[in-house]
């Protein structure tokens, strides 16, 4: 036999195709970079710390968007590279999770100039730092609407139980990027419209210490989510429970391991061993799998067996 075409098939599963984030993403990241100057220089020049932990954090962003901008690009050119054993699907996690953990990292460079500033305070220029942290502040919101407005879903997953949000890590984690910013832009102000009325300069760095938490908080969040992709953690019962239910509607049919992963951006992986008494082609239980899981390459082992 030596025509196989007809039992083979590509990996591809659309991800040479451009992504809805990407364009969006990179028009995020040169704002970011725009602003990401602004903020350090007025930062260095008023004596703001607040300004200055906005602008270095917005430099941080500024990095992880260009991350997120070429992993975009690489997941496209080497779609169809076959060193790739499912497609170039987890670039896009892996370029979320280097993401994260540059935002943990940048988290604790905040904490650490924040507390020297306690310590050490220095003379902040009200009037000019607050003007440049509401305009970050605008960039950061227009930034945030942009990506925020992206599609993060190109299927409908109709054929089970609840609807599952299933996102573009990389996307998210540029969001995250660009949220993070406006808190700390927020918290800008707010600490140095406080110093300027009531004398409480103390709260610039405090304000800065509060902002580095909380972006560590998402910025783990982010990191145990696409780490879990990295990871191949087994899919949840929304994806277990219609297979079973599909496959084992004939009385004969029994699954005996099961196996669904993720392997890019709302596509997965399945891996399904049949027990039955009335063996069919593996073919006939792939149709059997619902479309709307989005399970673009099963591999179905079938055993006979006579008491199935």
């Amino acid at each position: 036999m030596s025509d196989l075409k007809p039992w083979q098939h590509e990996h591809v599963f659309r991800q040479d195709q451009v992504k809805a984030g990407e364009k969006r993403t990179l028009l995020v990241a040169v704002l970011t970079a725009v602003m990401m100057v602004v903020e350090i220089v007025a930062g260095l020049a008023y004596g703001s710390m607040a300004l200055l932990a906005d602008g270095l954090h917005m430099a941080s962003h500024a990095t992880a968007l260009g991350i997120a901008v070429l992993a975009y690009v690489l997941a496209r050119r080497y779609a169809t590279d076959s060193r790739f054993t499912f497609g170039t699907g987890k670039v896009n996690s892996l370029a979320g999770f280097a993401s994260a953990v540059l935002l943990l990292g940048f988290a604790v460079v905040m904490v650490t100039e924040s507390i020297d500033r306690l310590i050490d305070p220095v003379i902040i220029s009200f009037n000019q730092a607050i003007v440049v942290a509401v305009f970050g502040l605008v960039v950061n919101g227009i930034s945030a609407w942009v990506l925020v407005s992206t599609p993060h879903h190109e299927h409908d997953h109709d054929d089970h139980r609840g609807h599952v949000h299933h996102h573009d890590h990389n996307l998210r984690a540029a969001y995250l990027h660009v949220l993070a910013d406006a808190l700390t832009s927020v918290f800008a102000i707010v600490a140095l419209l406080a110093g300027k009325y009531t004398g409480a300069n103390w709260l610039d760095p405090a304000m800065g210490i509060v902002g580095a938490v909380l972006i560590a908080r998402w910025s783990l969040g982010l990191i145990r989510d696409s780490a879990q992709i990295l990871l191949d953690r087994q899919a949840g019962r929304d994806f277990e429970a219609p297979i079973r239910r599909a496959i084992e509607a004939s009385s004969t049919d029994r699954i005996s391991d099961l196996h669904v992963w993720q392997i890019g951006h709302e596509i997965y992986a399945a891996e399904i061993a049949i027990v039955t008494s009335q063996p069919k082609p593996p073919q006939h239980y792939k149709s059997l799998i619902p479309q709307g899981l989005n399970i673009v390459h099963a591999t179905v082992e079938v055993h006979g067996h006579p008491q199935s």
